[in-house]
């Protein structure tokens, strides 16, 4: 089986990790591509013998920490509020969570990934839990048709700490709830009740502020095909509670909770 065989499958899952882990769709793919570049160069440095969605990981973390694990100069993000962030928060912290918890690896094999022991990497994570929701509290809206899916994200998002402005279920009321009342945090269902679109509300509410937006839907591989602008947080349906607690963690650590102005 050669190199595209093996791992082409798993591409699309990494490159949503990379830019869960960095913040920025544009600094996540360059990791991703100085993966590939290397592993092009010597596929020899990846283990055979392991699980090749494993191994891909595992492979990435060590270009990621020959490289000091620090974002490049090509990132979206708000450069002094991450720094500031990151260097509250060990990164391997952040790793450790995500790992478990959006990208759903076993403790094992995400201690593996990381090499570090497992009991090394529940504290890791614990660790992550605690620092990466401090003082980041905001208003949270919230566009999903479905109403049973709504009241699961409401009930989350208010054990977080977070107060939910809304729960919008169409484009326009979308849009009209986020003018009324700004939110630090969107949470965005694809499809909506009137066939509309959640991207386009996203489109639109971002138009009028800068605020982070994770996108929920059935099939996350689907936006990150690489041809156009793509979401930087994704959480696949059916979802875990701690793949959205991980998910806000990390879109609040690189945008912090805000209060937008915004004219009705």
């Amino acid at each position: 089986m050669d190199l595209v065989q093996k791992f082409a499958p798993h591409l699309p899952l990494l490159r949503r990790y990379a830019r869960a882990l960095t913040g920025s769709q544009d600094s996540g793919d360059a990791y991703i591509r100085a993966s590939l570049a290397a592993l092009v160069e010597d596929p020899d440095q990846i283990d055979s013998q392991i699980d090749p969605r494993t191994a891909l990981y595992r492979f990435f973390h060590v270009i990621w920490g020959g490289t000091g694990a620090r974002l490049d100069g090509g990132t979206d993000v708000s450069d002094a509020a991450a720094d500031r962030r990151l260097q509250a928060l060990a990164p391997i912290q952040r790793q450790a969570f995500l790992l478990t918890a959006l990208e759903g690896f076993s403790v094992k094999d995400a201690a593996y990934i990381l090499g570090v022991s497992e009991d090394d990497h529940a504290e890791l994570v614990n660790a992550a839990h605690r620092d990466i929701e401090q003082d980041l509290k905001t208003k949270v809206l919230i566009i999903e048709d479905e109403p049973i899916i709504a009241a699961d994200l409401e009930s989350l998002v208010g054990d977080l700490g977070h107060e939910v402005t809304g729960n919008a279920t169409t484009r326009s009321e979308a849009v009209d709830m986020a003018k009324a009342n700004p939110p630090g945090l969107i949470l965005c269902d694809i499809q909506l009740a009137d066939g509309s679109s959640g991207i386009d509300a996203a489109h639109d509410i971002l138009g009028l502020m800068d605020v982070p937006i994770i996108f929920i839907t059935a099939f996350p591989e689907r936006l990150l095909t690489g041809e156009r602008p793509e979401p930087t947080f994704l959480i696949p349906k059916p979802f875990q509670e701690n793949t959205v607690k991980a998910a806000i963690g990390q879109a609040l650590f690189f945008n912090p909770a805000r209060t937008p102005n915004v004219s009705a």
